[in-house]
């Protein structure tokens, strides 16, 4: 991004405003009070622990679990609207579990992903970014690897001209290479519309995010710049419990440890939709 659009960016208020988000799943609070903002171009990144509320504050923006608080998309609010209006709106949603149909070809998770008004579907750019899976269109979604998979669920969001992308955890449990590639089109993609970005993996919020925000016990522990964050020891051990703010696995460099095997995704809900599940603390 040139230094004209970096400026443009800052300028302009942010495309989502979370404030005071709660959510109760179960007579259980998960949510206390959550505020993030989404800048309105780039990535914005996700984080916390495991168990500090990452996943659920991003089915509270969707609407998938019972929300109380305010999410405005680009001054609307929408925390009275069902999942389905704010798809309509251009919001698109990469699951943490991927959400492929496994019975169905990749060319048919793609074409369910298409949102009816929302103009050209874009698979010029989808195999451009993509070129596994032109080649691999005819396969089926439950034969592919869990990076081929996750592949196709960034794909449906890329397909439709979203304003938004919510990506959770797109690089977790894939190889190192894979790891990379989803990186650099998760990079590409926040050059146009911006990204909120769920991830575990330091070095790819390093490399992609331009702001973060960090969930804790179902709060708002932190918000700012990325880097600010990451170069900081303590606040890094404070926020996010690690050590230092070097991760161990560098995207455009080879691992120290060995990568693990994802498994085959069982079939969800509708591409291109989300789906209506438990909420995950």
């Amino acid at each position: 991004m040139n230094a004209n659009a970096n400026a443009n960016a800052n300028a302009a208020p942010p495309l989502l405003t979370v404030r005071g988000l709660k959510v109760v799943v179960g007579g259980r609070h998960i949510l206390h009070g959550v505020d993030l903002d989404v800048a309105a171009l780039g990535t914005t990144a996700l984080l916390g622990r495991n168990g500090a509320g990452k996943t659920t504050t991003v089915r509270g923006i969707l609407g998938l679990v019972p929300r109380t608080g305010s999410v405005r998309l680009d001054g609307e609010e929408t925390v009275h609207l069902a999942t389905h209006a704010l798809v309509r709106r251009g919001v698109g949603y990469a699951p943490e579990d991927r959400g492929v149909f496994a019975a169905l070809s990749v060319a048919e998770n793609l074409r369910l992903a298409e949102r009816p008004g929302a103009g050209e579907p874009a698979y010029g750019l989808v195999y451009e970014l993509f070129p596994e899976l032109r080649t691999r269109a005819r396969q089926a979604a439950g034969t592919l690897s869990g990076g081929q998979q996750q592949m196709v669920a960034i794909a449906r969001t890329l397909l439709n001209g979203n304003r938004l992308i919510i990506a959770d955890e797109p690089t977790k449990g894939l190889a190192p290479k894979v790891v990379t590639e989803v990186a650099r089109v998760l990079e590409r993609a926040a050059e146009t519309v911006p990204v909120l970005l769920v991830e575990q993996n330091l070095a790819v919020v390093r490399r992609l995010a331009r702001h973060c925000a960090v969930i804790a016990d179902g709060r708002t522990a932190h918000r700012g710049p990325a880097a600010g964050l990451l170069d900081d020891p303590d606040a890094a051990r404070r926020l996010l419990g690690v050590g230092h703010a070097h991760p161990h696995t560098q995207p455009h460099t080879k691992p120290h440890a060995r990568p693990h095997t994802q498994p085959h995704a069982r079939p969800h809900t509708q591409p291109g939709a989300v789906q209506n599940q438990e909420a995950e603390a």
